[in-house]
């Protein structure tokens, strides 16, 4: 499972105007007492999770950015040092200066399959991850927060899709092919197959069943017509999904895939939650 960084590029701004804003509010106060803490970034990307954050946890702060794609993990090294005021090299490690905070920054490459026991056995105060719980499986998500929950740490997790998408202008196939896109998001990316819509439930469950005080709030993304390339990568990547899956016919995903090309607006659903031991 991994994306490229021009799509993750793309989809930044989006992805931190969609963010729950009382829910953000309520996990930053939660650190404001501290000088410094350490962050676990499960499937980094390019680091936006940082980029988003940064200015609104304590002065000193130490990142961990996890990610299996190594491509993944040079183009975060080079997109936070661009967007650092300074950047120092400490070992393998990055000390980056932003207005004034001081970050030092691990990059990790993990199988987090595999692995994420191990990932989470070094000390941390937040794990935090962007888009990524609907990608595995609720088999997965039990076995993470067993180990979350089991180390008494927090965690935010944000942009987990819902499955509500609403395109504007309507088309007649919208829901025929949404269901086939649902199935090919069912799909196995490396983790048993992957929990979709049904992901942020089956999370906030799993860690109220452990005691923990779960807070979530709808982050959808709203997208108009100044994010015409992101709504139309969106469409193309959608029915691209849904032609491998042959439940709608090429004539009917053709008429579907033109019409949602030139869409003036979606909503796409996303669910962000805060959970901390109570």
């Amino acid at each position: 499972m991994s994306f490229s960084s021009e799509w993750l590029a793309l989809r930044e701004t989006a992805d931190h105007a969609a963010r729950a804003s009382d829910l953000a509010q309520s996990v930053f106060a939660h650190f404001a007492g501290h000088d410094s803490m350490t962050i676990i970034d499960l499937g980094c990307g390019t680091g936006s999770n940082l980029r988003a954050m940064a200015q609104h946890l304590p002065k000193h702060q130490t990142w961990r950015l996890v990610d299996w794609d190594e491509a993944l993990l040079d183009a975060a090294r080079g997109a936070l040092i661009a967007w650092a005021d300074e950047a120092v090299s400490d070992g393998a490690d990055l000390r980056l200066t932003k207005g004034d905070r001081e970050i030092r920054l691990q990059l990790e490459r993990a199988d987090l399959a595999q692995h994420v026991e191990r990932v989470l056995d070094k000390p941390a105060d937040l794990v935090t991850a962007t888009a990524f719980f609907d990608l595995v499986s609720a088999g997965w998500i039990d076995r993470f927060c067993a180990a979350l929950m089991s180390r008494h740490l927090p965690l935010y997790a944000i942009l987990t899709y819902d499955g509500q998408e609403n395109w504007q202008p309507p088309h007649p196939s919208d829901a025929a092919v949404l269901a086939a896109f649902h199935a090919h998001q069912a799909q196995d990316k490396g983790f048993g197959p992957a929990a979709g819509p049904y992901a942020a439930p089956h999370l906030a469950r799993a860690l109220e069943d452990g005691r923990y005080h779960v807070m979530t709030a709808q982050s959808p993304w709203q997208l108009d017509r100044g994010q015409a390339q992101l709504i139309s990568e969106l469409a193309k990547g959608a029915a691209d999904a849904v032609a491998e899956t042959g439940l709608v016919s090429a004539d009917v995903l053709a008429s579907w895939r033109g019409a949602r090309l030139a869409a003036h607006a979606c909503v796409i659903g996303h669910v962000d939650l805060f959970a901390r031991p109570s």
